[in-house]
């Protein structure tokens, strides 16, 4: 999945551009350092959303908003080769988060224009993998998102969870007590709407935080979401075009081996078909000793029937009703 360029930077312009020598995060955190610290919780407006008439009043607030979190989950599964499909959507707002129950509604047209909108930034962790999993629902064109994780390592932050990219940030833990629970159960307990809200919301907030920090290295332009190889998405049309170009001629090349390889396959065949023609000429030119002798021997016998025949005045025949009668002619004599 790549995904495309947002129709402008989705950063806010106050985005701290400075640059330092030395960060002021670590790169690492082992889980025993993460799990001694605070949990951090979202501690506002919580709303379900699981029925139709709720979705385009959910929609209107949070278009409105200045940014968004972003995040999806699953019922997990604990049975070999079987899956389910995306069960939650969260969005939020600084102040307001809405989990829409996607396996009791429709991903409908007014999330998909929230999706589709890049002039409002979404801000996830492993966005490429959420947004896989609600293109297995309905296919649309989004836009605006930004990853955490592409973003982190202009910060030396080499973790990528958002467990230990809220650790190292925000020196808080993100817990994940819930998220092997059924998110498809009739009714979602107040454990699970607070953990999916925790997870879209924190997202802002580490994005926030990070606004005022300086970088090691420059931001991307735009802090596109990773394309599934890891690699950040093309940053200009002229990138995308010059890739197209690339693996258009790459196609060629490889049409143009195959072919290649083809003739050359043909080519063997037909050397071989010819050596072993060639081979079976030369056996019948040059005989072998054993097939000589045989030959001669058979030689012989013709000649001593002929003559047999001549003597009695018969005439030669061929073939093997003439040699039954020159065996019965033999008998009587």
């Amino acid at each position: 999945m790549r995904l495309r360029r947002t129709e402008r930077a989705p950063q806010p312009p106050n985005f701290n551009r400075s640059m330092t020598t030395r960060s002021p995060y670590v790169d690492k955190i082992d889980n025993e350092t993460t799990s001694r610290l605070p949990a951090i919780e979202f501690h506002g407006d919580i709303r379900v959303v699981d029925r139709e008439e709720q979705v385009e009043e959910a929609c209107r607030y949070l278009a409105a908003q200045p940014l968004l979190g972003f995040d999806t989950e699953t019922r997990p599964s604990f049975r070999a080769g079987v899956t389910f499909r995306v069960s939650l959507l969260q969005l939020s707002s600084p102040e307001r988060c809405y989990l829409f129950r996607l396996n009791r509604i429709a991903l409908s047209k007014p999330i998909l224009q929230l999706l589709e909108n890049g002039a409002l930034p979404k801000i996830g962790a492993d966005v490429a993998g959420d947004l896989r999993s609600l293109h297995q629902l309905r296919h649309f064109r989004e836009a605006g998102f930004i990853d955490l994780q592409a973003m982190v390592g202009c910060w030396g932050i080499e973790e990528k969870s958002l467990r230990k990219m809220s650790a190292i940030i925000l020196g808080k833990r993100v817990s994940k007590a819930q998220r092997l629970s059924n998110w498809e159960s009739s009714e979602l307990t107040e454990k699970q709407q607070l953990y999916a809200a925790t997870d879209a919301w924190v997202c802002t907030k580490l994005y926030r935080e990070l606004q005022h920090v300086p970088q090691l290295r420059p931001l991307p332009a735009e802090p596109l979401a990773p394309t599934e190889n890891g690699q950040p998405a093309a940053a200009d049309a002229s990138a995308k075009t010059t890739g197209a170009s690339a693996k258009k001629r790459g196609g060629r090349s490889r049409k143009t081996a195959a072919a290649a390889a083809r003739t050359n396959d043909t080519a063997k065949s037909e050397a071989a078909a010819q050596t072993r023609m060639s081979g079976a000429s030369e056996s019948a030119a040059d005989p072998s000793p054993r097939a000589a002798d045989a030959l001669a021997k058979a030689e012989r016998s013709r000649s001593n029937r002929h003559r047999r025949t001549k003597s009695r005045g018969r005439k030669p025949s061929d073939g093997r009703a003439s040699e039954r009668s020159h065996e019965a002619a033999d008998g009587r004599a």
